[in-house]
Parts: structure tokens; C-alpha cells; sequence
């Protein structure tokens, strides 16, 4: 994740303050509203790690067939990140 945790936390409550100023929504509960809104930016945020990840598994996967084919990992890790974008409809 290219941002810190704590730095999102922050833009989390940042974000319900600005929300709740600019009367975009309503809450009594301001905490609970900030926690909700810090899961959602982290779920989005971690998106490419996990993604990432699963070109990883997929390519550990065919590490054999790539070695003897003399396939270039770099350029499988680019195409294989790019059909899980396409299938995810992930914005990166």
C-alpha cells in the first residue's frame, strides 16, 4: 500500500469532518460513520497488494512451463496484473 495506515486513519476522519460540514450526510454517530469510511478507503487502497498477489500465486503456478519456454517474469507479472484488472474492473 503506498499510503500508511495512520495517514489513511486521518484522511478517514478528515473526510466524515468535511462530509458532515458540507451537510453531504447526517450522522449522530461520527465514529462509527469514520470507522465505516476508513474500512471502505482501506479495502480500496489494499486492492492492488491483494492483486498483486494473486499474479504471484498464478505465475508461481506456471514457473516451470516459464523457465523452459524462456518467458520474461516482468512482462508475465504486467499481463497477468492486467487481466485481473480487466476482470476485477479495478481502477489502479
Amino acid at each position: 500500500m503506498v499510503l500508511s495506515k495512520e495517514y489513511v486513519s486521518y484522511l478517514a476522519r478528515e473526510l466524515t469532518k468535511k462530509l458532515i460540514a458540507g451537510q453531504f450526510i447526517e450522522t449522530a454517530k461520527t465514529p462509527a460513520v469514520t470507522e465505516k469510511v476508513h474500512a471502505a478507503m482501506l479495502e480500496e487502497l489494499t486492492l492492488e497488494d491483494r492483486i498483486n498477489d494473486e499474479v504471484r500465486i498464478i505465475l508461481d503456478t506456471y514457473s516451470d512451463e516459464m523457465r523452459k519456454t524462456g518467458a520474461n517474469y516482468q512482462e508475465m507479472f504486467k499481463k497477468v496484473k492486467g487481466e485481473l484488472v480487466r476482470k476485477y474492473k479495478a481502477v489502479l
